[in-house]
């Protein structure tokens, strides 16, 4: 059975990126294809990135799977088996969230080559990355998924890359000190697209299984 691997790397269980990615899978589901669609969310794991250990890199030992033990040792090697890979993470200060940074340095580090440079996964396969953020089309500051997005390219393939822009940050803006956004704009954005992103993350999924499963 062909298996697609999203990883959540926001804090919130029930917000904007948990949202698209549920659509993500919800749509890869949906398919005749029988896909086996499996979420892990970062912020429920006890990890660190790197930890510079450099066992990946041990002469006649050397692998592409990070060696550090701990809780996202399981995650990473699943992905190593994977068919398909969906990363989904909010924008804070323009970068994806601390724990996807820190997931991304486990997932690419072992796929880096010291001898030429190369970058080599267990597997090339479709990537999706998935951010939401305040920013709208024409005025953000999103790095996103920044350099890692180059070593995910080298690596996996060139991946997609699905937006939501100017996102509820809470749903009672009433109760929090954000003079500097309207609530009342806000909200007629996500009236007049949130459930057209929440579409597109679904029809994105439905689009990855039919990749994977060789049926578009």
């Amino acid at each position: 059975m062909k298996k697609i691997i999203i990883i959540d790397g926001g804090p919130r269980r029930n917000m904007n990126t948990a949202q698209m990615l549920q659509k993500i899978a919800e749509g890869a589901s949906s398919t005749d294809a029988g896909i086996d669609v499996k979420t892990f969310r970062l912020y429920d794991l006890d990890y660190k990135g790197c930890m510079s250990c450099m066992a990946c890199k041990v002469k006649g030992r050397a692998s592409n799977v990070c060696r550090f033990r701990d809780a996202l040792t399981p995650v990473l090697e699943e992905i190593a088996r994977a068919d398909a890979l969906v990363l989904g993470s909010p924008i804070y200060f323009g970068d994806v969230t601390g724990q996807m940074r820190s997931f991304l340095e486990r997932l690419a580090f072992p796929w880096l080559s010291y001898n030429d440079y190369s970058m080599t996964a267990p597997k090339r396969m479709p990537v999706l990355l998935v951010e939401t953020m305040n920013g709208t089309p024409e005025r953000n500051n999103s790095n996103g998924y920044g350099s890692m997005a180059y070593s995910i390219a080298a690596a996996l393939g060139k991946p997609e890359r699905l937006v939501a822009y100017n996102t509820y940050q809470v749903k009672n803006y009433d109760r929090y000190e954000l003079a500097a956004f309207s609530e009342e704009a806000k909200r007629k954005w996500r009236e007049a697209h949130w459930e057209e992103d929440l579409r597109k993350a679904f029809d994105a999924g439905c689009q990855l299984a039919g990749q994977i499963a060789g049926l578009s």
